[in-house]
């Protein structure tokens, strides 16, 4: 099978990594980005399905978290729970509401990532009373948190999703939930 260089146009389709088979989809104009995971330049073409080696996520610590997040969740005043996460440069923080907040990269999607290493529908936060669970969504390259692959997890105050090349921050100010008050508020904090 033909190899691909970053930087190419390959057309559409599924990719993996020459060196740890991270996959990444494609649209038909996409040019194949570096790796998310390893930074290797060469990609194969390949199958969504069917067996392949796998690298896990490693275990974050404490060290490896982001010296905007004590700021931000400091600047947090409303009871609720949320979503803090850094792209292009820019802290967002997402107010997350009663019922279902999707993730990925369609234009449907309440958190919208548009890079080929997330799934059009990735993930899945469903908040109801005082539990927050997220879900992955049929993604292709999953979803982990704190470092482990989970097809769904119970969210605790300052656990750490992976989608893609994104590093999402669950943060939960717990008291009393005002329910729809602060619904789908976007924060730049930065």
């Amino acid at each position: 099978m033909k190899t691909v260089v970053s930087g190419t146009l390959a057309g559409a389709g599924t990719f993996r990594c020459q060196e740890c088979s991270y996959p990444v989809a494609l649209l038909e104009r996409d040019d194949v980005p570096p790796c998310p995971r390893c930074g290797s330049r060469e990609f194969k073409r390949a199958s969504i399905f069917g067996e392949h080696p796998t690298v896990e996520a490693q275990t974050p610590s404490e060290h490896d978290r982001p010296e905007w997040l004590a700021e931000t969740r400091a600047a947090l005043t409303e009871h609720g729970d949320y979503l803090a996460f850094d792209a292009d440069d820019q802290v967002r923080v997402l107010a997350l509401q009663e019922g279902i907040t999707r993730i990925g990269r369609s234009l449907a999607a309440h958190v919208r990532f548009d890079d080929p290493t997330v799934s059009r529908r990735h993930a899945v936060v469903h908040r109801e009373g005082d539990h927050a669970r997220l879900l992955d969504d049929r993604s292709l390259n999953g979803v982990f948190v704190n470092g482990e692959r989970a097809e769904w997890h119970e969210l605790s105050d300052g656990d750490e999703i992976v989608i893609g090349r994104f590093h999402l921050y669950f943060m939960s100010l717990t008291g009393v939930r005002s329910r729809g008050a602060h619904e789908g508020v976007w924060t730049a904090v930065r």
